[in-house]
């Protein structure tokens, strides 16, 4: 229970007195420095009323019953006030007249706050429905939040209520000025902190969505993968160490199945199925989005590593950690002269684009191999690619009908 003071006093409206000479009395309420006056029904006139005892004078009929209505009016807000205080939740001196009146006292969170809440339910769905990753990236974007309340407002918290399409501009700018964020990186960050904000609006702690007027600007970042000409240098280089062997081998396994980097280092034999028409697919459950995907096997080129490594481990392919498969990616194109900042992920962008896009794929199945719920969202990530095949499908029609 907090030890902070309520101050109660009754204070005379001179200002209002009416024609017959009397005046209404109010109620000023102070907690935590924050003041709130109110009317309260009653009237006098100014020559009965002794602020310094907070009476109604000489005792008579009208003055009693005006000073049992102060006493019941001062006995009513203590109550309240004592309500406030056993639950041990933050409240203000709006709260406490709420209360007083009988009315239901929404809980306001801080926006911070209210974010911790949002963070210790969603710790409790890892490893049920999110990865710890997950997690860790929501957790970022509070620190990030927290700096930018500090800076901003100059405060350690703000209310819930008071958060509105402003926050959201200038924590966008502060992050792009002072953090030095990407747009990318400031846009799955906003996307993020939506997720938290939404769950407010969803509990009616918050009136309406902010980040319903806001658009993220849109960004096309440039996509970094091999060309045919650096692949077939690639497959065809054998290299002196056996780990840079293996590592080149899952890097051109995922440029010819789009596989991302975990989908790869978990594939277990148990992941395949081979069909009626002989046909073998991966089938497992997509690490980023939970939901299951299917890749054929159909290029031989895939196949052709599954069985070189085939072994009697329950794994299909050699197991190297994501930072070390990273940095001998490095160093394999610094051998091959491939001026390019190799990583895992850019095999299932050579997939995308090389291996499908520059063969005819129909972006439809593109987006399904890649196993993105939204066919804008492939779009959009190949959007510089696709002029070059627009231009040279018309081409192909051109000459079709000379």
């Amino acid at each position: 229970m907090n030890n902070n003071k309520l101050n109660i006093l009754f204070v005379l409206d001179k200002v209002n007195t009416n024609s017959k000479g009397i005046a209404p009395l109010r109620c000023r309420v102070t907690y935590l420095q924050e003041r709130k006056v109110f009317s309260i029904g009653l009237f006098i006139n100014p020559n009965n009323w002794d602020s310094k005892k907070q009476l109604a004078k000489p005792p008579n009929e009208e003055n009693n019953f005006i000073n049992t209505q102060l006493s019941l009016i001062k006995n009513n807000i203590n109550q309240a006030f004592l309500f406030l205080q056993v639950k041990e939740e933050k409240f203000d001196v709006n709260d406490i007249y709420t209360q007083y009146k009988g009315e239901t006292l929404a809980r306001e969170y801080g926006v911070l706050e209210y974010y911790e809440i949002y963070l210790e339910k969603l710790k409790k769905l890892i490893d049920v429905e999110i990865k710890k990753q997950t997690w860790d990236k929501f957790s970022y974007i509070r620190d990030d939040v927290k700096e930018f309340i500090k800076f901003h407002y100059k405060k350690s918290d703000i209310k819930l209520k008071d958060l509105d399409f402003n926050f959201i501009t200038e924590f966008e700018y502060y992050s792009k000025t002072e953090l030095k964020h990407q747009q990318v990186t400031i846009n799955k960050s906003l996307q993020r902190f939506k997720k938290v904000v939404k769950q407010a609006v969803i509990q009616k702690y918050l009136e309406s969505n902010p980040f319903e007027e806001h658009k993220p600007k849109k960004v096309y970042p440039k996509i970094v993968f091999l060309t045919q000409e650096e692949l077939y240098k690639l497959e065809h280089h054998i290299f002196q160490s056996e780990i840079l062997n293996q590592v080149k081998d899952c890097y051109l396994f995922c440029c010819y199945t789009g596989l991302a980097y975990k989908e790869m280092f978990d594939l277990k034999k148990e992941d395949l199925i081979t069909k009626p028409d002989g046909v073998t697919w991966i089938y497992k459950k997509r690490d980023k989005t939970g939901r299951n995907f299917s890749v054929p096997l159909i290029l031989p080129k895939a196949l052709k590593v599954i069985e070189k490594y085939s072994s009697e481990s329950e794994y299909l392919l050699p197991r190297v950690s994501n930072q070390y498969f990273n940095r001998l990616l490095k160093e394999i194109a610094f051998v091959l002269k491939i001026p390019k900042n190799l990583t895992h992920h850019t095999s299932r962008k050579t997939f995308a684009s090389t291996v499908l896009l520059n063969n005819d794929i129909p972006i439809e199945v593109i987006s399904k191999l890649l196993g993105h719920s939204k066919i804008t969202t492939t779009q959009e990530y190949y959007a510089e690619l696709m002029p070059n095949k627009l231009s040279e499908q018309l081409n192909k029609l051109k000459d079709k009908l000379k």
